[in-house]
């Protein structure tokens, strides 16, 4: 029933996938004070390490992308060293890893690194508060100029090569979820009218500014892409949007990434903008290999696979109930269900 799923995938020359199902990138909150990966998440990653790739976590690319407590970083030797550990567990085990850099933008808060300024593409405040610390309100984010962009592309492309010092196969680029580089990407966080704005070249660049300088840092064949097409996390949904995207996607195509990644939680939901589910139009305008995510199970997603509506299937939270969601799926076994108070521990 799952057969396909369990067959290698060759992403390009460097690396080949033991199968086509990934671990997708959970946030779990359970590094160090110092934001050090411990001694706990080399344990869960390495025991999920018979998917075909695991997607690491979201890790900040610096202290002031952080928005969550406890979440994991990639900027100090310290945190490098933190993962590497978790790196040769995974590897130990016959697995291969990327990580996922993440800079959260407007819905970061200096409550957790000492700075008077969240920066964002414009002024547009997230309302609400902070997952797991209610208590903290966002604050109004100070739009980034030309200058600082630019360094926070350095940035990033720093944060891929500290990742392969660190001994990860690759690097995911977290650009969905209404993070820093989706906020580019939609009319309702970017209103800025310089080169970052307007237009959907100008929305596009920092996207591509920051794939580009991680491809000249660390290869094309190490970098992959998470996008959200839809807006619908973080930020309210625009007409407009979808011209952004038909621009960026044949650009990303010519970029020959290791894959692109659908960012959403429910694959079955509908943009009318898009003209229905937001995988479908990625497909139809993306023809590399293409992840898909948001609610599947091994047999559905299997379905979309020989459908040829993606390429691999990412699994996310069955694999914080099941770590051996592989073998499980394999011989047909029962998962262990899913639950919120999952999230408190490590295992």
């Amino acid at each position: 029933m799952t057969k396909r799923l369990f067959q290698p995938y060759r992403l390009n020359s460097l690396i080949t996938m033991q199968n086509k199902l990934l671990m997708a990138p959970l946030t779990r909150c359970m590094a160090d004070d110092n934001l050090v990966p411990t001694a706990e998440m080399a344990q869960y990653y390495a025991r999920r390490a018979d998917s075909g790739l695991i997607i690491s976590e979201a890790t900040i690319i610096r202290p002031d992308g952080q928005g969550y407590p406890n979440t994991p970083g990639l900027f100090s030797p310290a945190q490098i060293d933190g993962w590497r550990k978790v790196t040769d567990a995974v590897h130990e085990k016959g697995g291969k890893i990327f990580a996922q850099l993440w800079h959260t933008g407007r819905v970061a808060h200096p409550h957790f690194y000492g700075g008077d300024e969240v920066l964002a593409p414009s002024s547009e405040t997230v309302e609400g508060t902070v997952p797991r610390m209610r208590e903290l309100t966002y604050i109004t984010p100070t739009p980034a100029s030309p200058e600082q962009i630019q360094q926070l592309t350095i940035d990033y492309a720093q944060a891929a090569a500290n990742a392969i010092d660190a001994g990860f196969d690759g690097v995911e680029i977290h650009g969905a979820n209404g993070y820093l580089i989706d906020q580019f990407l939609h009319y309702d966080s970017n209103k800025r009218t310089d080169q970052y704005g307007q237009s959907p070249e100008n929305m596009s660049r920092f996207a591509l500014e920051v794939v580009d300088a991680i491809v000249a840092r660390i290869g094309n064949e190490r970098t992959a892409l998470r996008i959200s097409p839809g807006a619908y996390f973080n930020m309210a949904p625009d007409v407009k949007d979808k011209a952004v995207f038909d621009y960026l996607l044949p650009e990303l195509e010519k970029r020959h990434l290791a894959y692109l990644h659908i960012g959403i939680f429910d694959d079955e939901m509908q943009f009318e903008h898009l003209g229905g589910r937001a995988s479908d139009y990625v497909r139809a305008r993306y023809n590399q290999t293409l992840v898909g995510n948001g609610g599947f199970t091994a047999a559905s997603g299997e379905q979309a696979i020989e459908d040829k509506r993606f390429d691999l299937l990412a699994i996310g939270r069955p694999f914080i109930a099941n770590p051996d969601y592989v073998t499980k799926v394999k011989n047909n076994q029962t998962l262990t269900p899913y639950s919120e108070d999952m999230l408190s521990t490590l295992y």
